[in-house]
């Protein structure tokens, strides 16, 4: 094979004869660059679709992996605003198991009952088998149970401030309920009504009764719970106290050694007011005991006699 070089500068000419293995080694050169660049081409282009498409699918794997972030996030704060509900809805429970624990022991002080049966101190007491069926409790039962225990309490927490209300009223009228005598020990020396005066020999009303106590400092108790409208000095009484027990019902201790309460106080019944003397327009140590009622004097004897309710 021969090959003619022309050099087109200096118009000359060069022949080269190739032998055999020259002209294989040019057609192997000839066919073998384009195969190679052929190759090398398809594994470039090979690598960069393998990228491409690499990069996409990490980058949706990003995209997933941030909207399922997103959606955590949302999750813990419906959780957290869930929780904080249910605390408090716990916590104006627990407060409302106070109160009702408070308004059951003032119940059991008012109604006399015995500590040991309605202590609210302690826990209720409870017990019994363990069934085989029970079941853990869910978030919906859990919610409804809640719901439940809401009104429940609700309903008693009315009820026992209604019976507290009616037991304190009932405790108030029976404290502002006239009866029984101003002195523990003694006699009456004078009944309520017309007598010969001691001191004059003459008829006269006599507005009280005279509990004679045979010395003078023995305790004068109040009959009924009321305000002390007048203690002191008051001519023919000597010292006194005077209360007021409401429904237009009045009291009077008189002719006393020594005045324990002054005007204003607020006393209960059974308080000792003062201490039984021979003061006043007075034959000895004894105590006047008079009921006013509607500003007028009445018989002090009927509720001497009657019964507490």
């Amino acid at each position: 094979m021969k090959v003619i070089v022309i050099d087109q500068k200096h118009g000359q000419t060069k022949s080269l004869v190739l032998n055999r293995w020259a002209r294989l080694a040019l057609s192997i050169c000839l066919l073998g660059v384009p195969v190679v660049v052929s190759y090398y081409g398809y594994h470039f282009s090979a690598t960069r679709n393998a990228d491409f498409y690499r990069d996409e699918a990490t980058q949706a794997w990003m995209d997933d992996l941030k909207s399922q972030r997103k959606e955590i996030e949302e999750i813990r704060k419906d959780t957290l605003a869930q929780l904080e509900a249910l605390t408090l809805r716990i916590a104006n429970l627990q407060a409302r198991l106070l109160r009702l624990d408070a308004l059951g022991h003032r119940l059991t002080e008012l109604s006399d009952l015995d500590d040991g049966e309605f202590d609210f101190t302690q826990p209720p007491a409870m017990g019994g088998p363990i069934e085989a069926e029970a079941e853990d409790m869910q978030m919906p039962d859990f919610l409804q149970t809640l719901d439940n225990l809401t009104r429940e309490i609700e309903d008693k927490q009315q009820q026992l401030e209604l019976l507290d209300f009616l037991m304190a009223e009932q405790q108030i009228a029976s404290e502002s309920f006239l009866s029984g005598r101003p002195i523990s020990k003694g006699w009456i020396s004078s009944p309520f009504g017309r007598r010969i005066d001691p001191f004059t020999g003459k008829l006269a009303w006599h507005h009280g009764i005279d509990f004679a106590t045979g010395k003078t400092g023995v305790d004068v108790k109040a009959v009924a719970s009321g305000v002390v409208t007048f203690a002191g000095e008051k001519q023919g009484y000597g010292q006194m106290v005077k209360i007021n027990h409401g429904n237009g019902y009045e009291t009077l201790y008189a002719h006393d050694e020594k005045l324990l309460v002054k005007p204003g106080d607020i006393v209960k019944k059974g308080q000792v007011v003062a201490l039984s003397g021979n003061s006043g327009r007075s034959t000895g140590p004894h105590v006047h005991f008079e009921v006013h009622k509607n500003g007028r004097v009445v018989d002090p004897s009927s509720y001497v006699h009657r019964t507490s309710r």
